[in-house]
């Protein structure tokens, strides 16, 4: 279990710093609310209820081994050994406009960060004027006549927030948290783009080779139109059997258009993953038995999967943010102590004005403190401490969902393979089917109906057995995505 490290009541938060403010108040010395813990991994040692199998079944003469705890790759798309994947991978990086957002947003983060730490230093100001005034001394409860002079100064001041419990470096530290949640979003998108891409081409190989394989049966349904329109002619068979087999062509050519409109929108998304306009970009097709389908599969420990999901990661920062603005809210209740000096001069003339007469300085100390607020202090350490409980939630559901993820894609591909398997001995069954079927009918041993049962569970097996070849190459990609996609063996986007 996760457990939670933050209070609801103020006593813990504050007996730490008690020693800290007796000692001496003038001493940056502790911080308020909780020191961020990171939540432990689960204790799971494995992803689905049952041990996974080492390897899938063997089909289509390709078995898929499991490697747990072997180093994945940071460009795990090359193991498909597709030089057109790899260029659209690195054109998306290059290109894709949510992924340069989501860069922008972390040179801002990391921007307001460093613009945090200036809260450690001295504030130095400096200052010059020139003026000329009228005075009255009946502002002062004196009588006499007014006088009008000229005022020039010169002026330096310095301020320095002596931050006693810790509420600024609370502050600075949730800006560091969210630069880091802001560095897992970016490596997401990245994660999540490289991933649409090779599903993506996927996808598109598989569409192909599906109106391929349609067209190739209707090229042989048209043949069977020929035949039986001169079966008729001889009178050797009935018209009906003609009508039936026209029909078939034409319902196998409706399969078609919904096909091309998939194999279309597929192009149209790579186009745009890329940061081009469809009508800017046309891809070269890609066949789906020039994608080798990757056999040895890193599988990361689970203690391992929450240090390496950037969704996870992303959660636990925003926890980390959460946490410090506990400490934030907590410091507030206590009071503020600035330190202050002023140096300057000050004098009628411009003459005089460097003259050590017009010297002014001052120095000083000053103490704020909180007496009564509405509760609105003690109800906004409330709230903060809320916000924490409400981050550790979203924290678990992230880690229970990246480990449904990958139980889920390593259960699909031993189904894959199983599934592969299946369809290749049904489209291996169904072809010699049709071919003796079709040769009979031509001798004329064979009724129509035959051949468009056959026809129909040829081209069924067909479709088929490309939809599951498809679905093992997809749920491959799934499975790099689901264990983080290596991007910290070489991150590519932004420095570690």
């Amino acid at each position: 279990m996760i457990r939670s490290h933050i209070h609801r009541e103020p006593g813990p938060f504050v007996t730490a710093c008690t020693g800290a403010v007796v000692a001496g108040l003038f001493v940056a010395s502790c911080a308020v609310g909780p020191d961020f813990v990171r939540p432990k991994p689960p204790s799971a040692e494995r992803y689905t209820p049952q041990p996974s199998a080492q390897s899938t079944l063997t089909a289509d003469g390709q078995s898929q081994r499991f490697e747990p705890g072997a180093k994945i790759a940071a460009d795990w798309w090359r193991l498909f050994n597709s030089a057109k994947i790899d260029t659209l991978v690195k054109e998306a990086i290059t290109g894709n406009p949510s992924l340069q957002a989501a860069q922008a947003s972390l040179r801002e983060s990391q921007d307001n960060l460093r613009a945090g730490y200036g809260v450690f230093y001295p504030q130095v100001n400096v200052g010059a004027g020139a003026s000329r005034e009228k005075f009255s001394g009946a502002s002062f409860g004196q009588s006499g006549a007014t006088s009008i002079f000229n005022l020039f100064t010169l002026s330096a001041s310095v301020s320095y927030a002596l931050d006693v419990f810790g509420g600024e470096r609370r502050a600075v530290e949730a800006l560091s948290a969210q630069s880091d949640y802001q560095r897992y979003v970016t490596v997401g998108t990245y994660l999540t783009l490289s991933g649409n891409i090779v599903n993506t081409v996927i996808a598109r190989a598989g569409y192909l080779a599906e109106i391929r394989a349609t067209e190739e049966l209707i090229a042989l349904q048209k043949e069977q139109v020929r035949i039986t329109e001169a079966q008729v002619a001889a009178g050797t068979t009935t018209y009906a059997s003609l009508l039936s087999l026209q029909g078939l062509v034409a319902g196998t050519e409706a399969t078609l258009p919904p096909l091309q409109q998939k194999l279309d929108q597929t192009e149209h998304l790579l186009a745009t993953l890329a940061g081009h306009l469809p009508s800017d970009r046309t891809l070269a097709d890609i066949d789906l038995t020039s994608l080798t389908l990757p056999t040895d599969l890193p599988v990361s420990l689970p203690s391992e999967l929450v240090r390496q999901r950037p969704d996870i990661l992303a959660a636990e920062a925003q926890l980390h943010v959460a946490s410090a603005n506990v400490g934030v809210a907590t410091a507030a209740l206590f009071p503020r102590f600035t330190l202050n000096a002023g140096f300057g001069r000050a004098s009628n003339t411009g003459t005089t004005l460097l003259q050590s007469s017009s010297n002014v300085w001052s120095l000083g100390a000053n103490m704020t403190a909180p007496v009564f607020e509405g509760g609105t202090l003690q109800y906004q350490r409330k709230a903060a401490i809320e916000a924490y409980q409400a981050a550790l939630g979203s924290y678990r559901q992230s880690v229970l969902s990246a480990f449904a993820q990958v139980a889920d894609t390593l259960r699909g591909l031993e189904h894959d393979a199983e599934t592969v398997d299946a369809q290749s001995r049904a489209v291996a069954a169904t072809a010699g089917a049709l071919k003796l079927v079709q040769t009979n009918y031509q001798s004329g041993l064979a009724s129509y109906l035959q051949v468009l049962v056959a026809d129909v569970q040829f081209h069924q097996a067909s479709v088929g057995y490309l939809e599951a070849r498809t679905q093992r190459l997809q749920d491959t990609t799934a499975l790099f995505v689901a264990l983080g996609g290596g991007w910290w063996n070489a991150d590519p986007i932004v420095g570690r």
